[in-house]
């Protein structure tokens, strides 16, 4: 119903040419929220000494406060490379699965610090990479100004603790392996990155980490040595590989990396699941790689980089079948597609 009773207003029909008429009384037009034109004002006075009503609040969708929040935690995502979290617990995994252990309470401790100290790396990198990363990918985290160097710096000091009370809460063996596995990953990023030790130094930082899950399940490593050679073959040619992501560069490296993978197939054994699990391996790197070496272009090494990194689960499941541990290599498995689906979303390079 309307406010303003019949019959009190007659509406003029605007011809053309002529102005629009105003409001009676050269008031504007009624608008929501106003009492018409003729109608008493309901509203309530402003009375001295009382707060004045509030109108009704309405939540906005989308709000400031929201946002930030959620940058911040993309900021930290892209910063540790969340994705490539799936492709630590498979180390582990097949670690314990080469000593003959099943997983329990220390592969899973073992995971847990490996987790730790794979992002303390993570932070760590983009800290020691900041000069470099403002002039070739001011788009990261910290050259962008959505995390502050300090916070990532005290982000990887507090996750290499925890990693390393994970460890030994496992028990001395793998304490043992976790302390050298730790000094490895700072050395890497703060001082062997850029010289011809970094991929070695990267290759044993994976290495240890699988004989980390060795230790914790069964405290001994020696029957896991041979399946940490090959993981750590595997990361020596991406890490080979992404040093030449920010600009280019020859296509050896991807070519060298192909044929690293097509040895470390060749050496899985052949049976049935790990056959399988092989040929899955393969296939996750090989057109990347073969596509960077005929255009070691950034992009395309860039892709064959984040390739190299999603191969790590197709064959940590496919050492696990090695050593026999078939279920164990299913679950490791099962992680490829959720590392694919999350790459989707935050880059692993």
């Amino acid at each position: 119903m309307s406010a303003v009773p019949s019959g009190t207003h007659h509406h003029v029909p605007h011809e053309p040419g002529r102005p629009v008429p105003s409001a009676p009384h050269g008031r504007a037009p009624h608008e929501p929220g106003e009492p018409a034109p003729g109608a008493p004002d309901s509203r309530v006075p402003h009375q001295p000494g009382k707060p004045a009503p509030s109108g009704p609040r309405s939540r906005v969708p989308g709000s400031p406060g929201r946002s930030r929040s959620g940058g911040r935690l993309r900021a930290w995502a892209e910063l540790l490379r969340l994705p490539a979290l799936f492709t630590v617990p498979g180390d582990a995994l097949a670690g314990a699965a080469a000593v003959g252990a099943r997983p329990g309470r220390g592969c899973l401790l073992a995971i847990g610090s490996s987790l730790c100290l794979y992002e303390a790396g993570m932070a760590l990198n983009d800290w020691a990479d900041r000069a470099e990363d403002a002039v070739e990918r001011p788009h990261r985290p910290l050259p962008s100004g959505r995390v502050r160097p300090a916070a990532a710096l005290t982000a990887a000091c507090a996750l290499t603790a925890a990693g390393l009370a994970l460890a030994a809460r496992a028990g001395r063996p793998a304490l043992a392996v976790a302390t050298p596995l730790a000094a490895t990953v700072w050395s890497y990023d703060l001082l062997l990155k850029r010289t011809p030790a970094g991929p070695a130094a990267m290759a044993a930082a994976r290495a240890l980490d699988l004989l980390l899950g060795a230790a914790a399940g069964a405290g001994r490593v020696r029957p896991a040595l041979s399946s940490a050679a090959l993981l750590g073959t595997h990361t020596l040619a991406v890490t080979v590989v992404s040093r030449q992501e920010t600009r280019g560069g020859s296509p050896l490296a991807p070519l060298a990396a192909l044929a690293a993978t097509g040895a470390v197939t060749r050496l899985l054994p052949d049976r049935p699941l790990t056959t399988a699990l092989a040929l899955g391996y393969a296939k996750t790197t090989a057109r990347p790689y073969l596509h960077a070496s005929l255009n070691p272009s950034p992009p395309l090494t860039q892709r064959a980089v984040g390739a190299g990194i999603r191969a790590t689960i197709p064959l940590q499941a496919a050492l696990a079948a090695r050593a026999g541990a078939g279920a164990t290599a299913l679950i490791t498995a099962a992680l490829g597609p959720l590392a694919a689906r999350a790459a989707r979303r935050v880059s692993v390079t």
